[in-house]
């Protein structure tokens, strides 16, 4: 999974780069907050974010707040980091939008697990925002089943917008995950298959 490291002191953002590559992740490295703004606005920025406290340009807390207020924005876990650890920092921190926080000095083997949450996380954000798509794509084809169809008086094919008539099963199939199985109401038993069997057996007879 990709990540995304926004820390000013170089030290600090190779050290973080050297700990995300071992532990397998893909990582996009900025220097200040508003080059972590400008790659968490691209169609595919990274889902994970670990962002210092105080930057350039903008501080952590203010991308956080823009990451959360942009509407295009898609979902993104994101970590604090700061030596800032008083109880109102927290709160603000968290009210600012991210989605963990981690004082300094930290842990490493603390910072991969809490990024383990976050990347369950991500996933199963993921993994709902696919069962969205595709329960709106199930709907669409139900709506192609709804309104006046054309259909012959005759044949009872129905005609569809290209102005291509089809068999009702096969119109149906088309729009639907519905599939036929075929069979004989007694109605038409009666009215066709029994006259039709009595014809073969006056014929043997």
């Amino acid at each position: 999974m990709r990540i995304l490291i926004a820390e000013d002191d170089r030290v600090s953002r190779r050290l973080l780069e050297v700990w995300l590559v071992r532990w397998g992740y893909e990582v996009v490295s900025t220097q200040d907050g508003a080059q972590a703004w400008e790659v968490l606005q691209q169609p595919d920025a990274p889902q994970l974010a670990v962002l210092d406290w105080m930057m350039p340009t903008l501080s952590g807390p203010e991308v956080c707040q823009l990451v959360r207020n942009h509407p295009t924005s898609q979902a993104c876990h994101i970590v604090l980091l700061t030596a800032r650890h008083a109880r109102e920092d927290i709160i603000a921190g968290l009210e600012s939008g991210a989605n963990d926080y981690i004082t300094k000095p930290f842990d490493f083997e603390e910072l991969r697990a809490r990024l383990k949450v976050g990347q369950r996380i991500v996933e199963l954000q993921n993994s709902l925002a696919e069962r969205v798509r595709e329960l709106g794509a199930a709907l669409a084809q139900v709506r192609q089943l709804q309104g006046l169809l054309p259909i012959c008086l005759y044949c009872k094919r129905i005609r569809d917008d290209s102005n291509y008539w089809q068999q009702v099963e096969q119109y149906i199939m088309d729009r639907s995950e519905a599939r036929f199985s075929h069979g004989i109401c007694p109605d038409c038993y009666e009215k066709v298959v029994k006259p039709e069997i009595s014809k073969v057996q006056a014929r043997s007879a």
